[in-house]
């Protein structure tokens, strides 16, 4: 039994949960939420009237007591109540339910004790509302010697139609919590198999990444890498087309600085891992807040898990390439100073690692002269800083000093003006957002502030001209 198949089982009872298969109306009345109230026709809620009766007399049952019914208030608010006891007794009709309200995300649980009794040869009349309006949703009271409940707007809750699908649904979600249960065993086993040689492996990597990777900001990524690197990326390196998904993400990763962060499994990992985590997240708030968000909400958390990664890596590229842009002329005017003081390429950039201020172009010329250090050649680290990277004005960068390198000319005229082109295309493009500036600004101003502007312009020339002054 391998990980994998735990990982199948718990997929399938998040499945079950999402469907809401726990008793969509469980004949419980405690479990019945507004989700079943809601499912229910809305023209089958009509005025309801029965008998209030005494227990019978041979078996001392009241057929009335527990019964279910759903209703709406004349306000539209829907709710339930459950029929806690009902008699007659001394001359006093009562009943009691036990009710509850759903008022938009509001529980409330009204008084329903409602009682009648004669004065003066003369039956009374009570009628109350299950929320907060007053109005008389629900009466009690006497005609033709026969003590009378009523509700405006109500509908018998049939336990016997229900109990078929509630145990239909019931047997599956037992079910979930056997494949759950089956799941955590799995999962036990994996924990503790082979347990020390992961320790040992992942005691090296964290030394390694202690001493060169840069840390992630990401709050996710930062709390989950625990667990997909222990138990998903084994299942992903074991696949068959993992080569697939190494020259997928390799790329992306590269450019969004995260070669020493996450590897290209790990990120497939990483987003299997969430197809899990993001539901499981979601369900502990729902029910922390205790609040009743549907749970066929929960294929849909999952796929966002699948895909949040992606936003987050599309982001981080952003971001990195808009401050490659940025520091990318001065870091050239760096290297043309130090070529022309007598220092070659690698020695000038080297002296630009030393004395630039830290950002992703000065990391990116790290690496390349690493790569230059175990064997590539220059030609070669220039290309895979250009590949990395993905941008258009350091592949252009890469480019000519690989043409000058190959023929052997001198560097430092061209690091100028390469420099001085770069802040030309700076320039023209803080000129750009400029113009777009105005456009831009221009539709929240005629849809928001004009329109505010003339009320208030407005406003008191009407209310002088409604009041006559």
């Amino acid at each position: 039994m391998s990980f994998h198949k735990s990982f199948i089982y718990l997929f399938i009872c998040m499945f079950c949960i999402s469907q809401n298969i726990y008793a969509k109306c469980a004949k419980e009345f405690n479990f019945i939420d507004r989700t079943c109230i809601k499912s229910v026709n809305p023209q089958n809620f009509k005025e309801i009237k029965f008998k209030v009766k005494n227990p019978d007399a041979d078996t001392g049952k009241n057929d009335l007591i527990g019964k279910i019914y759903f209703y709406r208030t004349s306000s539209g608010n829907i709710g339930k109540f459950k029929i806690q006891n009902a008699g007659i007794r001394k001359g006093v009709c009562s009943i009691y339910l036990e009710a509850t309200t759903y008022i938009g995300n509001e529980i409330y649980s009204p008084t329903a004790s409602f009682s009648v009794q004669k004065i003066f040869g003369t039956w009374q009349k009570e009628s109350l509302t299950f929320d907060h309006k007053p109005t008389e949703d629900f009466s009690l009271y006497v005609k033709n010697g026969a003590c009378i409940f009523s509700a405006k707007s109500a509908v018998f809750f049939k336990n016997d139609i229900e109990d078929t699908r509630f145990e239909g649904s019931q047997i599956l979600y037992y079910a979930s919590f056997f494949l759950i249960g089956l799941a955590v065993f799995l999962i036990a086993i994996t924990i503790f198999k082979e347990e020390d040689q992961f320790k040992a492996q992942a005691t090296l990597e964290d030394v390694d990444e202690e001493a060169n990777q840069p840390a992630s900001n990401d709050f996710v990524l930062k709390y989950s890498k625990p667990f997909f690197r222990r138990y998903f990326s084994p299942i992903v390196k074991g696949m068959k087309n993992k080569k697939k998904f190494r020259e997928k993400y390799k790329r992306s990763l590269a450019s969004a600085g995260l070669t020493k962060v996450i590897e290209p499994e790990d990120f497939f990992a990483f987003k299997l891992f969430l197809i899990l985590g993001f539901p499981i997240v979601f369900l502990f708030v729902r029910w922390f807040i205790e609040e009743d968000w549907p749970l066929s909400l929960v294929p849909i958390v999952s796929i966002v898990g699948f895909y949040y990664p992606n936003i987050w890596i599309n982001g981080r590229m952003e971001r990195r390439k808009k401050e490659i842009m940025e520091k990318m002329p001065f870091i050239v005017d760096m290297l043309a100073l130090s070529v022309e003081a007598g220092l070659d390429f690698v020695a000038a950039m080297q002296k630009v690692i030393e004395k630039a201020p830290k950002s992703a172009l000065v990391e990116e010329f790290e690496i390349m002269i690493k790569e230059t250090k175990i064997g590539a050649s220059r030609a070669d680290g220039l290309r895979q800083l250009a590949w990395r990277v993905d941008l258009l004005p350091v592949s252009s960068f890469c480019a000519t000093l690989i043409a000058a390198d190959s023929v052997g000319a001198s560097i430092g005229p061209i690091l100028k003006t390469l420099a001085g082109e770069l802040r030309e295309k700076k320039s023209a493009e803080v000129e750009k957002l400029g113009a777009t500036a105005a456009t831009k600004i221009l539709f929240p101003t005629m849809f928001f502030i004009i329109p505010a502007v003339f009320l208030m312009i407005a406003a008191p020339l009407v209310v002088d001209f409604v009041t006559g002054k």
